[in-house]
């Protein structure tokens, strides 16, 4: 699953490749970039776990225009230089037809750049930051934006916690963490809470003390962590050992079978916004996890893999629609998905490219069996 996919074929010219499309006997190479190692390394290997299994399925069912597809992938190392490398790489060497990725905001907004400026199509699993699919008309997402799970969260926390005061602990060098928690604020205000206290700290960080003994001074009912799950999971721990017992609130950077195998029992009873949930009945979802599970060893798919996922059909589902696939002819195909029945929701694309659909929250529950997983609690629709 980690290892970057070698094309098996000398690969068209870039603007060949746009041009005309593939020709008999070539493969169509899909690009795929993310964290494949690093602290968010199981971000990039769900994404691409996810893909995996979408381009095996469309190749064992003819491919697409009855050519086979194949990824290219690259380990961008969580870091944004490698990010805009690695897009320039597959658009400029590889030759690739679009690109899927990345799942963490900061290194989308580093990859998009490069991909809107070459002109290749590039579909986000999991970036949320409203700033990734406003780079240009080239740039999609399958999921919702922060804006949006920032108004779950703010809902979820005055309807269902009955929180009056929340505070906010977040992660000043991500664009994620910032724009979720600026779009957190300003819903809670306006639904009529109060956040006591905003505290932040960078990446690496390890330390979360001196934030969280002001944070239990402001005496919140809940308390805000929109950042990724190895901070979340260290902040829980330390938010427990300081005595702050109000419910954690986090994003769907939380979503990772490492939340609870870093935090333990100090993630029981938090919560988060995702963009599915095991338990949904629907064929799609659980038609997905069977076959998930069944190459993993019976592990359950977190909403990246899902999302991932369903970037691939929906991008395969384009090419099959599209007049042909150059830049131009594929980004409209893609601007024109409606109603697409993914893993993770019915999906549309709306006018800025990003996708229309419900969020759940989730709680963090030890199951009979004893281990911690998330569970389904609510679902909230757009406004």
């Amino acid at each position: 699953m980690l290892r970057r996919a070698a094309a098996t074929v000398l690969g068209l010219a870039l603007l060949a490749c746009q041009a005309q499309g593939p020709r008999p006997g070539d493969h169509i190479h899909v690009g795929v970039y993310g964290a494949l190692t690093g602290s968010e390394a199981t971000f990039g290997q769900s994404a691409l776990a996810g893909v995996q299994l979408a381009v095996d399925e469309r190749n064992a069912a003819g491919g697409v225009r009855h050519v086979p597809v194949e990824i290219v992938s690259y380990d961008d190392r969580g870091s944004t230089q490698e990010a805009g490398t690695a897009v320039t790489r597959l658009v400029t060497e590889d030759g690739v037809a679009a690109v899927i990725g990345e799942e963490i905001s900061s290194m989308s907004i580093a990859g998009g750049e490069v991909a809107q400026r070459y002109g290749v199509p590039m579909i986000s699993p999991s970036s949320t930051n409203p700033r990734v699919t406003a780079i240009g008309d080239r740039i999609f997402r399958v999921c919702f934006v922060d804006v949006f799970q920032s108004y779950v969260l703010a809902r979820f926390a005055r309807e269902h916690l009955q929180a009056a005061r929340v505070a906010v602990l977040y992660d000043q060098s991500q664009a994620y963490s910032v724009g979720f928690k600026d779009a957190f604020e300003r819903a809670f205000q306006e639904m009529g809470g109060t956040v006591a206290t905003s505290q932040a700290y960078s990446r690496g960080d390890q330390d979360f003390s001196a934030q969280l003994t002001t944070i239990r001074e402001a005496r919140p009912d809940a308390v805000l962590v929109p950042g990724y799950y190895t901070d979340a999971a260290n902040i829980a721990i330390q938010a427990r050992r300081l005595g702050v017992g109000v419910p954690l609130l986090g994003g769907d950077g939380w979503d990772s079978a490492q939340l609870a195998a870093i935090g333990g029992d100090a993630v029981l009873h938090t919560f988060y916004s995702n963009h599915y949930a095991h338990q949904d009945p629907r064929p799609e979802v659980q038609g997905f996890i069977a076959a998930y599970g069944k190459r993993h060893g019976g592990e359950l798919p977190d909403s990246v893999a899902a999302l991932a996922y369903d970037a691939s059909r929906i991008l395969f589902a384009a090419m099959d629609r599209a007049r042909s696939l150059s830049g131009d002819d594929l980004a409209a195909a893609l601007a024109a998905t409606r109603d697409f029945p993914g893993v993770t929701g019915k999906i549309s694309m709306d006018g800025e490219r990003n996708a229309r659909k419900p969020a759940v929250v989730l709680e963090m529950r030890k199951g009979p069996d004893g281990r911690i997983l998330p569970r389904y609690v609510t679902t909230i629709e757009p406004r």
